[in-house]
């Protein structure tokens, strides 16, 4: 494509259009079998062999070629999907997706027994991210305003993180979760000097939260998660 159309604002439909016909129609008619997900410039392929993933991925790399693209030196791998029926080993047992990390994990069934699972999970990357975010927001600097206030102000942007990682394994959002809470805790310190001490700030903060248990978005996750 043209270097000026990729830096027109219209570019991203550009180049949606442009994979569609480039991948998306390639891969349904040429491995009509073989199930993807893609997002913008990022797909993950399912195969069910090491042999069918390296013909794919063979015929992937011309293809692009082809259309004037290559593959992505460092992101571009066979994964395997190791669980308790896949017990091989490989190379690659993991990658990362639109903020996810998928890998082996354990787990426990109904009966408490314990077994090895291929699930997804938010990623390192994306907590760090969001952790990130959360600093520069320097809750415990807005003395001058109410609690009410501040949850309020970021509500809806942690419920939107809470709703999206939140649909697998949602207690690998702990660290985030208890995040806020220090800052809260830090705000009410800060707000309060009958409360400076951390103690003393812990447990206003625990209180609130068992009377207003949905005041934060972040607080459904577990009441336990206020126990900081």
């Amino acid at each position: 494509m043209p270097e000026a159309l990729l830096e027109a604002p219209v570019a991203p439909v550009l180049a949606n259009l442009f994979l569609h016909y480039a991948f998306d129609a390639w891969m349904a008619r040429e491995f009509p079998s073989v199930w993807f997900e893609r997002y913008t410039d990022d797909a993950v392929l399912h195969c069910v062999t090491e042999r069918q993933a390296r013909q794919v991925l063979a015929a992937l790399r011309d293809r692009l070629v082809e259309v004037g693209l290559q593959l992505h030196p460092d992101k571009t791998r066979i994964v395997y999907c190791k669980d308790k029926c896949r017990r091989g080993s490989y190379e690659h047992t993991s990658f990362t997706f639109l903020g996810y990390t998928f890998r082996p994990r354990k787990n426990r069934n109904r009966h408490g027994k314990q077994f090895l699972s291929f699930e997804p999970a938010i990623s390192r990357q994306a907590l760090t991210r969001i952790g990130r975010e959360v600093r520069s927001w320097q809750l415990h600097r807005r003395v001058g305003t109410s609690f009410g206030d501040l949850a309020r102000t970021i509500n809806r942007v942690v419920g939107g993180w809470i709703n999206y990682y939140g649909n697998f394994r949602p207690w690998e959002l702990f660290p985030f979760v208890m995040r806020i809470n220090a800052y809260l805790v830090r705000w009410i310190r800060k707000k309060y000097k009958r409360l400076a001490s951390r103690r003393k700030a812990h447990a206003k903060l625990v209180e609130i939260a068992q009377r207003y248990p949905r005041m934060f978005a972040h607080w459904r996750l577990t009441t336990a998660a206020c126990e900081i």
